[in-house]
C-alpha cells in the first residue's frame, strides 16, 4: 500500500511539474476595475486549485459541525429512552422474579405424589 501510495504521489508531482513547464505564457487577471494581475497561466491555475481545495475542506468542516449540532438534541432524547427501556427491563425482572418464587418448584411436586 505504501508504495501505491508513493506511486500516485510522484506521478501526481510528475504531472505537475510538466504542467508548470508546459504553461508558462504570462496571463493577466483582473480581479477588480483598475487593478490586474500578471502571472503565467500554471501558477494562475494552481492558486485556483489550491483555493477551491481550501474552500471545499471550509465546507467540509462546516458540514461536520452542522451536522454534530444537529445530532445533539437526538443523541439526549436517545440517552434518555435508553434510560426508560433500562428500568422497564429492571421493573420486568423484579417482576419475574416474584412470580418465580409463587411457582411450586419442580422436585416438591414429584416428592408429594
Amino acid at each position: 500500500m505504501r508504495q501505491l501510495n508513493f506511486l500516485l504521489i510522484f506521478a501526481f508531482g510528475l504531472a505537475l511539474v510538466m504542467f508548470t513547464l508546459e504553461n508558462t505564457t504570462a496571463t493577466t487577471v483582473r480581479l477588480l476595475p483598475g487593478s490586474s494581475v500578471t502571472l503565467p497561466l500554471a501558477v494562475l491555475l494552481l492558486l485556483v486549485a489550491g483555493l477551491g481545495a481550501t474552500a471545499a475542506w471550509v465546507f467540509a468542516v462546516w458540514t461536520g459541525l452542522v451536522r454534530q449540532v444537529n445530532s445533539e438534541p437526538r443523541m439526549a432524547a436517545q440517552q434518555v429512552r435508553i434510560e426508560e427501556l433500562q428500568q422497564d427491563v429492571e421493573r420486568y425482572r423484579a417482576a419475574m422474579d416474584a412470580q418465580l418464587q409463587l411457582l411450586p418448584a419442580a422436585g416438591q411436586s414429584s416428592a408429594e405424589s
